[in-house]
């Protein structure tokens, strides 16, 4: 692992601009809570050599694995606790013909989880505790995100043609297994991203061409709920764990934060000079984690929007989550090739305390 960003790259990444004092019952002191040391400390970078990006990583559900796609037809897991050396990790094959993009963990079990390929337009499921894929389904349209419900019986995907189809877990027959089954809902509604609600009796929709967050009922599809949010294009939406905020991020390099009890933006988060890739919520709900075009990744206080630390990173990410325990977060991306220099790097990064 190298914790090494060189200067040039961190010369690139301009400095948090500082907005106005928040209200003072908003802050961390007022609250009595104690507020993290982010500045104290570095990134940890792995490089894998590759003329390809680490395109998703994600935690499973009691933070012990770190899985990461993209770079060829194999799902990488590491014990982050234990290494994340590239000798270390777990490597799942056999699944796919062609390039992995996104991994979901089943957030019920901690071994579960299902990968997807634009390419070969497959979902595979899979069992950590076993080498050989559980079941591969094969699609007519090319998966591109992947999203269960709370209690790991439903998968909602996005296409690349931007349309929301549904599997379910269930049985065909009293005397069948159950397995994964495409729903019969015909992929009418369109979305770029999709995602699932706390209880799982609501989804939530994002189009890149819409300026609006769509909240439908599940399984209705119902719309219950659409409020603008950007300008040009709503690209990634993250639910605070406390169920208090829905975070949306666009084109526009803005950061909205809706309260959920009247789905008002409450907020706005600003810092960001380039355009939203993904957001992250810290397991008790206080940080926002910000991924955007650029080569940083920002972190915010939630409930005054206050701009605590920028994290230089080797490479854009199009991807960051927080651990589900513990104030860590997990990003990845590539290091381009430039004229006269090193080949191109896949690369995933840890930041923060505690692993």
């Amino acid at each position: 692992m190298s914790s090494q960003v060189n200067s040039k790259e961190e010369e690139e990444v301009a400095p948090l601009q500082r907005p106005p004092s928040p209200p003072l019952h908003t802050t961390f002191a007022a609250r009595g809570l104690h507020a993290q040391n982010f500045p104290a400390h570095k990134p940890r970078d792995l490089r894998i050599p590759s003329p390809q990006a680490i395109t998703h990583v994600a935690w499973n559900c009691d933070g012990k694995r770190l899985a990461g796609v993209g770079i060829d037809k194999i799902t990488r897991i590491w014990t982050p606790e234990t290494s994340m050396e590239s000798r270390a990790a777990t490597h799942f094959s056999g699944g796919h013909s062609d390039d992995v993009d996104y991994i979901s963990w089943n957030p019920t079990h901690p071994e579960l989880f299902c990968t997807s390929s634009q390419k070969d337009r497959r979902i595979v499921f899979w069992d950590a505790r076993q080498s050989r894929h559980t079941q591969q389904i094969t699609l007519k349209i090319s998966p591109v995100q992947t999203n269960y419900s709370p209690d790991g019986r439903a998968l909602i995907f996005t296409s690349a043609g931007h349309q929301l189809f549904f599997l379910t877990y269930g049985k065909d027959s009293d005397a069948a297994k159950e397995q994964w089954h495409l729903s019969d809902k015909d992929g009418s509604i369109v979305a770029s991203t999709a995602m699932f609600n706390h209880v799982g009796d609501g989804i939530i929709l994002t189009h890149h061409s819409e300026h609006s967050v769509r909240v439908m009922d599940y399984p209705t599809l119902t719309l219950r709920e659409s409020p603008a949010a950007h300008v040009g294009g709503c690209v990634a939406v993250a639910l605070d764990p406390r169920g208090r905020y829905l975070a949306s991020g666009g084109y526009d390099s803005i950061v909205n934060m809706f309260d959920l009890s009247e789905w008002i933006c409450a907020r706005t988060i600003s810092t960001c000079e380039n355009a939203i890739n993904a957001l992250s919520f810290s397991y008790d709900g206080e940080y926002l984690a910000i991924a955007n075009t650029g080569p940083y990744i920002d972190i915010c206080a939630t409930e005054t929007s206050a701009p605590l630390h920028r994290v230089p990173a080797l490479a854009p990410s199009p991807t960051v989550t927080w651990h589900p325990s513990k104030y860590v977060f997990a990003y990845c991306g590539q290091i381009k090739l430039r004229e006269g220099g090193p080949p191109p790097v896949a690369v995933i990064s840890l930041f923060g305390g505690g692993i």
